[in-house]
């Protein structure tokens, strides 16, 4: 579950019908009339049960007391699950997963989740510590994905790296130096693709784990390229034989 804060983001998750809504939070400090008033009448018009609450406790529920503009809603967004839930099938099944060390920009995360999830990647590894949280900004650069995306959650980076490999997942780094190019890979198994932060890249302790460095090739003197657009060209240019 994901809970959405401020007027005009709450607003248009009600008014798509495809989303599932668990409960609309309100603040008691909130005035009656305006999109305020629409909010709730669209949330009476779905069945969806609203909870007025003081104007503190409001801030604890959406976690940003000053920019959730007295509203609320929790979303539930079935593609959301621990990575250990879904380490556990058994055999580890093959796939993809783009796992983020501090990813901290809202329109890089939102932007990647919105191109994992169109590109079929199998999980987006989202730790709590060190990333953009899914707020207003994630949200409207995903363009509404991120209620669809295959988030899987966990505490650090690192640490769910090693659980990854001992299972047998191959752990990739991109690396402008690799012999081996992104685009040559068809290789069956679990491969994790680890994306670095936007200015220092992938972490000492991520890049300690990597099995395999894999090098997107380069015209024009260009050295890297955006966050985004390399979660892009993964999600569509690298499919497994399954």
């Amino acid at each position: 579950m994901l809970t959405v804060y401020g007027r005009k983001p709450v607003l248009e998750v009600l008014n798509d019908h495809t989303l599932d809504c668990h409960a609309l939070h309100l603040s008691d400090s909130n005035r009656t009339g305006g999109i305020v008033t629409e909010i709730q009448q669209k949330a009476e018009q779905r069945h969806i049960p609203i909870r007025v609450h003081a104007r503190a406790e409001l801030a604890r529920i959406s976690r940003n007391g000053k920019q959730d503009q007295g509203v609320a809603l929790d979303v539930l967004c079935p593609g959301f699950q621990q990575l250990d839930d879904f380490l556990a099938s058994t055999p580890l099944r093959p796939g993809r997963i783009l796992a983020l060390d501090g990813i901290t920009n809202p329109q890089n995360l939102g932007m990647i989740l919105r191109s994992a999830t169109a590109g079929g990647i199998d999980g987006i590894l989202l730790p709590r510590k060190g990333s953009a949280a899914l707020g207003p900004l994630v949200i409207k650069a995903s363009a509404g994905t991120v209620y669809r995306a295959p988030i899987l959650l966990c505490d650090e980076l690192p640490q769910a790296l090693r659980r990854c490999r001992e299972l047998g997942a191959i752990i990739c780094t991109l690396d402008a130096d690799a012999t081996d190019s992104l685009f040559e890979q068809r290789n069956k198994g679990l491969w994790v693709y680890v994306l670095g932060n936007e200015t220092n890249g992938v972490g000492q302790e991520a890049r300690a784990l990597s099995d395999k460095r894999l090098a997107i090739p380069m015209h024009n003197g260009v050295e890297s390229l955006n966050v985004a657009v390399t979660a892009s060209l993964i999600a569509f240019s690298t499919y497994l034989d399954r």
